[in-house]
């Protein structure tokens, strides 16, 4: 190699690797430090509250809950945390992986009618009377479940062969060395002690590549002293430029088994996009669920209101016969039974109402009730139930194939199958032997003050440092060799135990997407069927409670003219309260089972103008 070209070669890897060590954090885009977790909730919140109440719309309680929902807000750090794996990734890193739980939004007491249960006795009730219901707590309805969504299990991968780290790196040495050593034969050194002052200076780069090379270039430099009088030059100073390379030509050799973590980590960016855009769907979804139950509750609540109305009215109106003396004091007693009874339901149904009140506003807010103005506020729904006159619903294999096509847990789940497939190259490359190209070249220099006692010396080596830097940039010495090296494992069952390992858990990641898949298609069949029988349950419900109310009315006047009892009026009345409550629950169960459908074919952001690149800011839109 000329002088030109070894000068070219070392600025070349000086520079790349002095770019490399400046631009490589700014090129990700990733800040090493951020701004601190914020834990006050945003101004929406405060700006929907109006004389003591919050007003809530179901867009504004999406809106809420994209804003200051902390499930929504762990799941942000998820991206980026996939892209601190693809800058690892491309300086020679294995990459850590990403979290894959996610948080369903906690349950609710469910609805009217139909409190979500743990225990199958936490409920006791009898037609057409009151129900004392259990605590939130041991109804199990205050905590959301945890999804996790990875293919692997609790076992990762293995690593496979190692990759070369792409960052290169300077190294250097500075040492000072003071040596006095004892002189067995004083003819040779000329002295009985020789005593030498050694001064080290060597400096180098090293960095790996693709391909699985690893290339050093080191420049060494020593300058030594000594009291020898038989040294030619003294002092001396020796120095040498060189450059070793090493090739892999089976275990670690090849571009795409190299850059596999890279690939990884790319695909699991998309991955990180992935798991929060599902659990954005999940959030939505039960804070749909939450607000169509705290609806179907205020209504209830007002059900129960006119039942105490008509249980005191009858009252009022048996008081008045039994003090005319035209019927029996017992039908007084059965009257203010009624009228308790139904407060008892009023109470239950309001205290229902309460909790998830409570839910929904832990749901909704970053502060839960630490915030005193969310703690005093009452929700106040402002959207109705609604049931559209008919249902435009596809037919159950579009159905599925548009669930299977764009539901985000699915597509993670095949990008995490592709990284699995991605590291068996690694797996199976470890089972190869090692062989090597190894090549070195090296210029040396020697220049030092001539010993006036050994006038035989050789004048071209005498002066300083800038005669050795000339006799290495000139080659006057060089030194270069090319070889092989070889390791042939007689057993290599650790990799090949890894790889038979790996091979397995990458099927046993294709049997848990099938799993998913076929719950995807149940998902969406079941909420077909739930569409469908709410829609009739509620057209059911409401034809239920209007014969129920003529039942009453027609009882209450045979009533007035004496023609029936009290007994009768407070079993009509019951039963129309249930017939009541039962249209509110039908109506809900409709409206939650058209979200569900929305979910399981994965339409439901859209559905509800979710932006998920605004919802990665923290906003809905």
């Amino acid at each position: 190699m000329s002088k030109s070209g070894l000068s070219f070669l070392i600025a070349g890897l000086l520079c790349a690797g002095l770019g490399r060590a400046q631009t490589g954090g700014t090129l990700a885009g990733i800040p090493r430090t951020g701004p601190p977790v914020r834990f006050q909730n945003s101004p929406r919140v405060h700006e929907l509250i109006r004389a003591g109440s919050l007003y809530l719309s179901l867009q504004d309680a999406l809106a809420l809950a994209i804003e200051n929902n902390l499930d929504v807000e762990l799941q942000r750090y998820n991206l980026p945390s996939a892209d601190t794996d693809a800058l690892r990734a491309k300086g020679g890193g294995v990459v850590r992986g990403l979290n894959f739980t996610l948080a369903e939004v906690p349950t609710g007491v469910g609805g009217p009618l139909s409190p979500v249960l743990t225990n199958p006795v936490a409920t006791l009730s009898a037609t057409g009377g009151s129900s004392v219901t259990t605590n939130g707590l041991e109804l199990g309805v205050l905590a959301g479940p945890a999804t996790n969504l990875s293919m692997q299990g609790p076992l990762p991968q293995s690593n496979g062969t190692l990759i070369p780290n792409y960052d290169p790196a300077l190294v250097g040495l500075l040492n000072w060395t003071h040596q006095t050593t004892p002189q067995s034969n004083s003819v040779t050194s000329g002295t009985p002690s020789l005593v030498a002052n050694t001064t080290l200076a060597n400096a180098g780069i090293q960095e790996g590549f693709a391909t699985g090379a690893f290339a050093g270039l080191t420049f060494n430099n020593s300058h030594q002293s000594v009291n020898s009088l038989r040294t030619a030059y003294n002092p001396f100073t020796g120095s040498s430029l060189g450059l070793n390379v090493t090739q892999p030509l089976l275990r670690g050799f090849g571009l795409s088994l190299n850059r596999r973590f890279i690939r990884i980590a790319g695909n699991e960016q998309r991955i990180g996009s992935l798991l929060f855009r599902q659990q954005l769907i999940a959030t939505v979804y039960g804070v749909i669920r939450l607000y169509t139950d705290f609806v179907a509750l205020t209504q209830d609540v007002k059900v129960k209101q006119e039942s105490v109305m008509l249980a005191e009215k009858l009252l009022s109106d048996v008081q008045a016969q039994v003090e005319e003396g035209t019927l029996a004091p017992v039908e007084q007693t059965r009257a203010n039974a009624q009228v308790f009874s139904t407060r008892q339901d009023l109470a239950n149904s309001q205290g229902l109402l309460e909790e998830q009140e409570a839910i929904l506003k832990n749901v909704l807010t970053r502060q839960g009730n630490e915030d005193p103005d969310v703690r005093a506020a009452h929700l106040i729904p402002t959207d109705p139930l609604e049931i559209p006159p008919q249902d435009n619903i596809q037919p159950i294999q579009d159905l599925t194939a548009q669930a299977l096509a764009n539901r985000p847990d699915l597509g993670q789940a095949r990008l995490q199958i592709d990284n699995s497939q991605i590291g068996l190259q690694g797996s199976r490359n470890a089972t190869k032997p090692e062989v090597d190209l190894v090549g070195t070249l090296q210029n040396n220099g020697l220049a030092g003050a001539l010993n006036p006692l050994l006038p035989t010396a050789d004048p071209a080596l005498i002066g300083g440092y800038g005669g050795v830097l000339d006799q290495i940039f000139s080659r006057r010495y060089p030194t270069y060799g090319i070889g092989l090296q070889l390791t042939l494992p007689l057993h290599n069952r650790v990799a090949e135990a890894d790889l038979a390992r790996d091979e397995i858990q990458v099927k046993q990641s294709q049997i848990r997407l099938r799993q998913l898949e076929n719950e995807a298609r149940l998902e969406v069949e079941d909420a077909v069927i739930a569409m469908r029988r709410a829609r009739a349950s509620s057209q059911a419900a409401a034809q239920a409670r209007a014969l129920q109310e003529q039942s009453l009315q027609v009882e209450q006047a045979k009533f007035e003219v004496g023609a029936s009892t009290s007994f009768f009026v407070i079993q009509y009345e019951s039963l129309l309260a249930q017939a009541r409550s039962t249209e509110v629950a039908a109506q809900s169960a409709y409206v939650k089972a058209r979200a569900a459908l929305q979910r399981a074919i994965g339409t439901i952001l859209d559905e509800n103008h979710v932006s998920v690149a605004a919802a990665a800011k923290g906003s809905i839109r």
